[in-house]
């Protein structure tokens, strides 16, 4: 059981997703310890998206098994998979903001998963002091506290993502799933963004697993990265045991078959 304040750690063995015929991932086997910050990097269609919907229960493996801190998510009740997902913090691609309300109510949204429709959509309307004096402090800690009454969609989309990640800060989660984040952004901004979601994550001691195409940006910022090709892992090692040549194999048709079969 996931208890606050505590670091989550995943865990796959033997999974296989399908969607009809489709294999989205083939046997994967993962270890992540509570606290470890780890890129997933390949291309698209490799399967990154849906390791990361795996890990929250958004999608449930064909075979093998899903563990988050011990509990294997097939076994767990309706209320118990919902508590779960509660715990993680998920940055999506879209960003999944809407526009038209303000900075706040964004960031409120963040305890949907804690407190019920009724109740959160209740406190996004009208905001107890307490929440609005957290949901400042959060976006104080990424930049932009100025920007709490403002509406969503008058802001940048480097401002938009900060809002994402004080929504899933919000939630006080014990790990942060983030799905090519920076996907949208110049390359400035995306190293901004980046720097932030692993300095705020480790100062949180929070579990990091980013989906990232920017190849040295994840370098730079991750130490563990694994690469996929085809729903398969192609590596799963350090930052600095990975050469060049399998990076560039990831994005090489010829180049990563042969690396998958060891030649």
């Amino acid at each position: 059981m996931i208890m606050p304040g505590t670091a989550s750690g995943f865990r796959l063995e033997g999974v296989t997703v399908r969607f009809g015929e489709l294999a989205a991932l083939q046997d994967i086997d993962l270890a992540i310890a509570p606290g470890d910050a780890v890129a997933l990097v390949g291309p698209s269609g490799a399967g990154k998206s849906t390791l990361l919907r795996l890990l929250n229960g958004m999608v449930r493996p064909s075979a093998g098994s899903v563990h988050v801190n011990g509990d294997v998510l097939a076994e767990l009740s309706r209320a118990g998979l919902k508590r779960v997902r509660a715990s993680i913090g998920f940055v999506h691609q879209d960003l999944s903001l809407i526009p038209n309300l303000r900075v706040i109510q964004n960031v409120l949204a963040g305890r949907l998963g804690r407190q019920g429709l009724l109740v959160s959509a209740r406190s996004m309307l009208f905001p107890r002091r307490a929440d609005a004096a957290r949901a400042y402090e959060i976006l104080e800690r990424v930049g932009i506290p100025e920007k709490l009454y403002e509406r969503t969609d008058s802001l940048s989309g480097g401002q938009q993502q900060r809002v994402a990640l004080a929504r899933a800060l919000f939630q006080q989660p014990v790990a942060l799933l983030a799905d090519e984040p920076v996907s949208s952004v110049d390359p400035a901004r995306a190293r901004d963004t980046v720097e932030l979601l692993t300095r705020v994550s480790r100062e949180e001691g929070l579990t990091l697993v980013m989906s990232i195409h920017n190849l040295e940006l994840a370098r730079a910022c991750f130490p563990r990265l694994v690469g996929l090709r085809q729903g398969r892992i192609v590596f799963d090692r350090s930052r600095e045991e990975v050469g060049d040549d399998e990076f560039h194999a990831l994005y090489d048709l010829e180049a990563a078959e042969m690396l998958a079969d060891g030649a």
